[in-house]
């Protein structure tokens, strides 16, 4: 498990909110004999932190480094075999230690749900990270370990039936309890911030294949686009409203589908959205509809700024620990292939979604990096996390309470 660095998984922004979360996780269940290190601006912080961990996180060494200082973050890649990154808003801190880590040959995860945060690592330093071995893993937690893994399951269950292609897949939340956390709303506040002021940027949001290895060589599907407005759906029985999360998950997907050779499929159609039962429905799904909009159009607006931002919560900030703690999701991946079968794949863990079970994204996606290298996918480069971990992934969340589970549910309706 030792290799000639320092350290096997360093934490750097592990005073933030998840970073603490994180932190607490690895402390609790990383494998004995695991070298881990705590990083950040301060040293009294880090201290802090690790005097809250239980015992065995004692002795873990502190490692002071800035995202504004390029020697320090050269150092910190150089360090250790894996870096996982809390230090957000990406596109304002996270590219240069992205680039250390490429060129270091040191596998990298984070959770990043910025459009063009991804796009830059990947135009900056994908070949780089390829030519050197180095795994750079983004969006590692809630953004999109749920939505990538169900669906490189689902077509990997799909080949092994020998029932063809995904031809479609939507995933819907069927179920979801948490909160929202400061950082969160800055990482939105800064991709709108560029949209604004970049035309360039605007279309690349827009754009469905946003984050594809080869955007010309993608397939025509006539217009593909995510459709924002609540819909009554008889498949479903009752009604569907857009998913916050879809206009970067489904991208991700993309990128992990054609960096496969297109081996989901290359006609898959992909969507996410949130279903709602009940005599309800059709108002919630008009509400959760109307929110988003506003929300966006609160932070896009110079008039409505400061008013949002006065409201929204502070970076730094997040949900209780009983928020934490009370915390659920349940999704559930409806395919169809092109041999007519149909399959139902359920994720589903506890804990507040984007922060108490992302940090165990985050923690058991560092220790995948870390020790699990002879089963990951043979691939090096910007990737995601179906493609720079996959089922090695999969099997580490399902061992800490996730549920990852594919149902051939029969022959597609005729």
């Amino acid at each position: 498990m030792h290799s000639e660095r320092d350290f096997d998984v360093v934490l750097f922004g592990a005073t933030g909110f998840v970073g603490r979360l994180t932190a607490a996780h690895l402390a609790e269940a990383a494998p004995p004999g695991l070298r881990i290190a705590l990083a950040g601006r301060s040293r009294e912080r880090l201290a802090a932190v690790r005097s809250g961990l239980p015992a065995v996180a004692a002795q873990w060494p502190l490692v002071v480094a800035d995202a504004a200082d390029p020697a320090a973050l050269a150092a910190l890649a150089r360090s250790t075999r894996v870096v996982v990154s809390t230090v957000g808003p990406y596109l304002r801190h996270g590219l240069p230690l992205v680039g250390e880590c490429a060129r270091a040959g040191t596998h990298y995860a984070d959770l990043t749900g910025e459009v063009l945060f991804a796009r830059r690592s990947i135009d900056a330093f994908h070949e780089t990270a390829a030519a050197s071995g180095a795994r750079i893993v983004h969006s590692c937690g809630f953004d999109s370990v749920p939505s990538d893994l169900a669906v490189l399951l689902t077509a990997e269950r799909a080949r092994a039936d020998d029932a063809g292609e995904l031809l479609d897949a939507e995933l819907c939340v069927i179920s979801l309890k948490g909160g929202v956390s400061g950082g969160t709303v800055d990482s939105a506040r800064v991709q709108v911030d560029a949209a604004r002021a970049d035309r360039g940027a605007r279309r690349l949001l827009g754009d469905p294949y946003a984050l594809s290895p080869d955007r010309a060589g993608e397939p025509d599907l006539g217009g593909e686009r995510e459709r924002f407005a609540p819909a009554r759906r008889k498949d479903l029985g009752g009604w569907t409203a857009p998913f916050v999360m879809a206009p970067y998950n489904t991208r991700v997907v993309r990128r992990s589908n054609a960096l496969q050779g297109h081996a989901y499929g290359r006609r898959l159609r992909y969507s996410e959205v949130v279903a709602f039962t009940g005599r309800t429905a059709p108002l919630r799904a008009a509400a959760t509809t109307a929110g988003i909009a506003a929300v966006l159009g609160a932070l896009a607006l110079p008039p409505t700024r400061r008013l949002a931002d006065r409201l929204l919560p502070a970076p730094g900030s997040g949900p209780s620990e009983r928020t934490q703690r009370e915390g659920h999701f349940r999704m559930r991946l409806r395919a169809r292939t092109t041999g007519g079968a149909r399959y139902v794949t359920t994720v589903a863990a506890p804990g507040d979604p984007g922060y108490a079970a992302t940090a165990v994204m985050l923690g058991q996606s560092a220790v995948a990096l870390a020790l699990d290298g002879a089963t990951l996918p043979d691939r090096a480069g910007v990737l995601t996390p179906a493609t720079g971990m996959g089922a090695a992934l999969a099997e580490r969340l399902r061992r800490s309470g996730f549920t990852f589970d594919v149902a051939s549910v029969g022959p597609a309706p005729r």
